[in-house]
């Protein structure tokens, strides 16, 4: 099957790399039109290339993070579940009558331990984004993932799930259905479950709609994820009636990985390759999978109560400072 080479969605602070990648071909065609050897040159011209790759990833500012974390092409729940899983069958419906493509969840196993996997599902394009509702979920889609946990739990298999979403679908029609009662729902249930739950923020994850599928023993987050009560856009517009200064938000409600993990909101960060996850996707799926598994064993080590109990402790010191008196 005949396929054809995708361009390369740049960001905007990737443009330096694209344009030093852009003198390096050209270079080299030079070089063969004239039979010149001009290896060596090259050969410095991509180590500094990789050089400025990395001096840009590793010093992204929150806002050009958000941009990384909702990169198009960026590995998705069924990437990674693709990715991860020995074996894997999606599982459909709240059995009220919906099935909401914003919110996928199946049965699998990873590396041999039967478990179930489920997540928001952002789409590739515009028309595969409006099916999924840009990953959105509705009340249907957590009464979904609500309904394979409690499965998960009768059956004694690990959860993991994946966040990432904007936020909980806002229609009208959400609302009718029950939107808050479903998200609050999921919130109860999933501090009582028995089995080991592991929660990974893999790019966007907003408000209430991350936490409906958030509650969990550890909560993993890529290096470039953000998670966030609100969008900077939301909460520039709420704060200073102006959209525009989203990267003044987005710095204030520190929503970057590194802040998060010094906050004890997070547990751990996962690296990503230079570039972003979306550079390497394989390799960000074989740093997810040895997380997950290492985790799991430490959680599979602990009694239901005492799972129970450290992550009911866990979510009440979130929040928790103490004054000091100049």
């Amino acid at each position: 099957m005949a396929t054809t080479e995708r361009k390369p969605l740049l960001l905007d602070f990737e443009k330096p790399l694209a344009e030093l990648a852009a003198r390096i071909e050209q270079i080299r065609q030079l070089a063969e039109e004239n039979g010149v050897d001009v290896s060596s040159q090259i050969r410095q011209l991509e180590a500094r290339a990789m050089h400025l790759r990395e001096e840009i990833f590793s010093s992204l500012s929150p806002s050009q993070r958000l941009q990384v974390a909702r990169h198009p092409r960026r590995p998705s729940t069924l990437d990674y579940i693709q990715a991860i899983s020995d074996e894997w069958m999606e599982l459909h419906g709240d059995r009220c009558g919906f099935d909401d493509p914003a919110l996928v969840g199946g049965v699998g196993r990873l590396d041999g331990q039967p478990v179930v996997m489920l997540g928001h599902q952002k789409g590739r394009d515009t028309k595969d984004n409006i099916a999924r509702k840009f990953g959105m979920a509705s009340p249907g889609g957590y009464r979904k993932a609500m309904r394979l946990m409690d499965h998960a739990n009768r059956f004694r298999m690990p959860i993991l799930t994946f966040i990432d979403t904007p936020g909980a679908w806002s229609g009208v029609e959400a609302e009718h259905q029950g939107q808050g009662e479903a998200i609050a729902h999921n919130l109860r249930e999933m501090f009582c479950l028995d089995v080991p739950i592991i929660c990974t923020v893999i790019g966007e994850g907003g408000s209430g709609g991350a936490l409906g599928i958030g509650v969990g023993d550890r909560l993993l987050m890529f290096e470039h994820a953000v998670y966030t009560v609100a969008t900077p856009e939301a909460c520039a517009a709420i704060l200073w009636k102006d959209a525009s200064k989203a990267p003044q938000a987005a710095i204030a409600l520190k929503i970057i990985s590194h802040d998060l993990k010094n906050l004890g909101i997070i547990d751990e960060i996962l690296p990503e390759p230079t570039g972003g996850a979306h550079s390497d996707p394989l390799k960000a799926a074989t740093t997810l999978k040895e997380s997950l598994l290492q985790n799991l064993e430490n959680l599979n080590s602990l009694s239901n109560q005492e799972r129970r109990e450290l992550r009911y402790e866990k979510f009440r010191k979130i929040g928790v400072f103490t004054e000091v008196a100049h």
